[in-house]
């Protein structure tokens, strides 16, 4: 893993700005900082009423992206611990879509690698952030949501 500097953003804040810059030139600015830690990350949106779909889309992406090894069960259950805590984020501690007609529409971005800061820390940790909409199954009736994980492998 590379060396990160005084100036350089930590893991989860690039992980939310990857995932809140999507449509934004900016974004290129967060990938080339991203490949400078030598952090591994991939992109993708989900839109459904059913958190089950959430959770499959963005452990699929993790997989599918090698920023997780499919056979690890520690590697996944990190991510998946990670996951549920971004849900929750987004559902206001409570995951309040899909039974109660609520849905999501998320960009979300998973960040693999070295957590710098004034401690040292062994392993790597992986941080997923989705940003998007949540509310009733009709245009115009839901708001922003943001939610973030962040757990160690």
């Amino acid at each position: 893993m590379g060396e990160t500097s005084a100036s350089s953003f930590p893991i989860g804040k690039l992980a939310i700005l990857l995932a809140v810059l999507q449509e934004h030139e900016w974004k290129k600015v967060i990938e080339q900082e991203l490949a400078s830690q030598d952090f591994r990350y991939t992109i993708g949106r989900v839109g459904a009423m059913d958190m089950i779909k959430v959770i499959a889309a963005i452990e699929t992406a993790a997989k599918s992206n090698h920023i997780i090894d499919p056979g690890s069960y520690r590697e996944v259950h990190s991510l998946y611990h990670a996951i549920i805590e971004a849900i929750q984020s987004i559902g206001r501690g409570i995951v309040q879509f899909g039974d109660i007609l609520r849905t999501v529409g998320l960009t979300f971005a998973i960040v693999r690698g070295k957590m710098s800061g004034a401690v040292e820390h062994e392993g790597e940790w992986i941080a997923v952030c989705a940003y998007g909409t949540i509310g009733a199954p009709k245009k115009g009736f839901e708001h922003e949501a943001i939610g973030f994980g962040f757990n160690h492998i």
